[in-house]
Protein backbone atom coordinates (compact mmCIF):
# COMPACT_ATOMS: atom_id res chain seq x y z
CA UNK A 1 0.00 0.00 0.00
CA UNK A 2 1.15 3.70 -0.98
CA UNK A 3 0.50 6.50 0.60
CA UNK A 4 1.61 10.35 -0.88
CA UNK A 5 0.78 14.03 -0.32
CA UNK A 6 0.53 16.98 -2.82
CA UNK A 7 3.60 18.86 -3.62
CA UNK A 8 1.99 22.24 -4.91
CA UNK A 9 -0.97 22.66 -6.74
CA UNK A 10 -0.59 24.86 -10.25
CA UNK A 11 -3.81 26.50 -12.31
CA UNK A 12 -3.90 28.80 -15.40
CA UNK A 13 -6.53 30.77 -16.30
CA UNK A 14 -6.89 30.80 -19.62
CA UNK A 15 -4.79 28.62 -22.22
CA UNK A 16 -1.15 28.87 -22.70
CA UNK A 17 -1.00 31.23 -19.68
CA UNK A 18 1.93 30.52 -16.98
CA UNK A 19 0.37 28.34 -14.55
CA UNK A 20 0.11 29.95 -10.79
CA UNK A 21 0.67 28.65 -8.10
CA UNK A 22 -2.07 27.91 -5.47
CA UNK A 23 -2.47 26.40 -2.10
CA UNK A 24 -6.21 25.34 -2.65
CA UNK A 25 -8.53 24.52 -5.45
CA UNK A 26 -11.84 23.73 -5.56
CA UNK A 27 -12.20 20.28 -7.62
CA UNK A 28 -15.85 19.87 -8.67
CA UNK A 29 -17.08 16.76 -10.22
CA UNK A 30 -18.13 16.11 -13.72
CA UNK A 31 -16.40 20.06 -14.08
CA UNK A 32 -12.50 20.25 -13.06
CA UNK A 33 -10.48 22.26 -10.50
CA UNK A 34 -12.64 25.81 -10.23
CA UNK A 35 -10.61 29.05 -11.76
CA UNK A 36 -8.62 26.39 -13.91
CA UNK A 37 -8.95 26.92 -17.96
CA UNK A 38 -10.40 23.36 -18.68
CA UNK A 39 -12.69 24.15 -16.00
CA UNK A 40 -13.91 27.48 -17.58
CA UNK A 41 -13.87 25.66 -21.37
CA UNK A 42 -10.51 27.96 -22.31
CA UNK A 43 -7.74 25.39 -22.91
CA UNK A 44 -6.31 24.69 -25.92
CA UNK A 45 -7.69 21.19 -25.96
CA UNK A 46 -10.93 21.98 -24.10
CA UNK A 47 -13.17 20.98 -27.29
CA UNK A 48 -14.37 18.40 -27.51
CA UNK A 49 -14.72 18.74 -22.96
CA UNK A 50 -14.77 15.74 -21.18
CA UNK A 51 -13.31 14.07 -18.34
CA UNK A 52 -9.82 13.61 -18.86
CA UNK A 53 -10.08 16.89 -19.25
CA UNK A 54 -10.90 17.58 -15.28
CA UNK A 55 -7.44 17.57 -13.63
CA UNK A 56 -3.63 16.50 -14.69
CA UNK A 57 -1.21 15.25 -11.86
CA UNK A 58 2.43 14.40 -12.07
CA UNK A 59 5.01 13.13 -10.08
CA UNK A 60 7.98 15.37 -8.22
CA UNK A 61 10.09 12.60 -9.16
CA UNK A 62 9.51 12.01 -12.94
CA UNK A 63 11.04 16.40 -12.70
CA UNK A 64 13.78 15.11 -10.25
CA UNK A 65 14.46 11.94 -12.81
CA UNK A 66 14.21 14.58 -15.78
CA UNK A 67 16.85 16.99 -14.37
CA UNK A 68 18.88 13.83 -13.81
CA UNK A 69 19.08 12.02 -16.13
CA UNK A 70 18.82 14.77 -19.00
CA UNK A 71 19.64 17.83 -17.40
CA UNK A 72 16.25 19.50 -18.16
CA UNK A 73 15.48 21.79 -14.99
CA UNK A 74 11.70 21.77 -15.29
CA UNK A 75 9.16 23.81 -12.84
CA UNK A 76 6.62 22.29 -11.55
CA UNK A 77 4.58 25.29 -12.66
CA UNK A 78 6.16 24.38 -16.19
CA UNK A 79 5.09 20.53 -16.55
CA UNK A 80 1.60 22.58 -17.47
CA UNK A 81 -0.40 19.62 -14.50
CA UNK A 82 -2.63 21.06 -11.78
CA UNK A 83 -1.24 18.69 -9.27
CA UNK A 84 2.63 17.60 -8.02
CA UNK A 85 2.87 14.84 -6.19
CA UNK A 86 5.05 13.26 -3.85
CA UNK A 87 5.34 8.82 -3.41
CA UNK A 88 2.22 8.11 -5.44
CA UNK A 89 2.41 5.41 -8.33
CA UNK A 90 0.59 7.55 -11.29
CA UNK A 91 0.76 5.19 -13.67
CA UNK A 92 -0.56 2.62 -11.53
CA UNK A 93 -3.47 4.63 -11.46
CA UNK A 94 -5.00 3.88 -14.89
CA UNK A 95 -8.85 2.85 -14.15
CA UNK A 96 -8.31 3.04 -10.21
CA UNK A 97 -10.27 5.39 -7.76
CA UNK A 98 -8.11 7.58 -5.05
CA UNK A 99 -8.47 10.03 -3.07
CA UNK A 100 -6.88 13.92 -3.17
CA UNK A 101 -7.91 15.53 -0.11
CA UNK A 102 -11.35 15.89 0.14
CA UNK A 103 -11.77 14.98 -3.69
CA UNK A 104 -11.94 11.53 -5.19
CA UNK A 105 -10.75 10.87 -8.50
CA UNK A 106 -10.27 8.15 -11.31
CA UNK A 107 -7.04 7.86 -12.90
CA UNK A 108 -7.93 7.39 -16.81
CA UNK A 109 -5.20 7.66 -19.05
CA UNK A 110 -1.19 8.58 -19.17
CA UNK A 111 -0.61 12.24 -19.61
CA UNK A 112 2.34 11.94 -22.03
CA UNK A 113 4.19 15.13 -22.50
CA UNK A 114 3.68 16.49 -26.20
CA UNK A 115 4.78 19.30 -28.69
CA UNK A 116 2.41 22.03 -27.42
CA UNK A 117 3.69 21.41 -23.61
CA UNK A 118 7.49 21.84 -25.23
CA UNK A 119 6.77 24.84 -27.11
CA UNK A 120 5.29 26.86 -24.03
CA UNK A 121 8.49 26.03 -21.26
CA UNK A 122 10.79 26.28 -24.40
CA UNK A 123 12.55 23.28 -23.53
CA UNK A 124 12.53 19.85 -25.38
CA UNK A 125 11.39 17.43 -22.64
CA UNK A 126 9.42 14.83 -24.57
CA UNK A 127 12.15 12.15 -24.28
CA UNK A 128 13.08 12.99 -21.03
CA UNK A 129 8.92 12.65 -20.39
CA UNK A 130 7.73 9.89 -22.01
CA UNK A 131 5.78 7.78 -19.91
CA UNK A 132 6.58 9.69 -16.74
CA UNK A 133 4.20 12.66 -17.82
CA UNK A 134 1.82 12.40 -15.58
CA UNK A 135 -1.91 11.33 -15.11
CA UNK A 136 -5.25 12.73 -16.84
CA UNK A 137 -7.79 11.88 -14.05
CA UNK A 138 -11.42 12.06 -13.90
CA UNK A 139 -13.14 13.93 -10.44
CA UNK A 140 -15.90 11.80 -9.56
CA UNK A 141 -16.43 13.67 -5.85
CA UNK A 142 -16.09 17.21 -5.43
CA UNK A 143 -13.86 18.55 -2.46
CA UNK A 144 -11.03 21.00 -1.20
CA UNK A 145 -7.37 19.87 -2.31
CA UNK A 146 -4.55 21.73 -0.45
CA UNK A 147 -0.96 21.49 -0.79
CA UNK A 148 -0.03 18.86 1.70
CA UNK A 149 -3.12 16.72 1.91
CA UNK A 150 -2.71 13.03 1.42
CA UNK A 151 -2.51 11.25 -1.67
CA UNK A 152 -3.87 7.25 -1.19
CA UNK A 153 -6.20 4.13 -2.55
CA UNK A 154 -9.43 4.79 -1.92
CA UNK A 155 -11.14 2.39 0.64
Amino acid sequence: MWEGTVVSIYLAPEATEAMMSASEVEAVAGKGLAQDRYFKGSGTFSKPPGPSKEVTLIEIEALDALKRDYKIDLGPEESRRNIVTRGVPLNHLVGVEFNVGEATLRGLRLCEPCEHMARLCQQDIIEGLRHRGGLRAQILSSGKIRVGDRVRASS
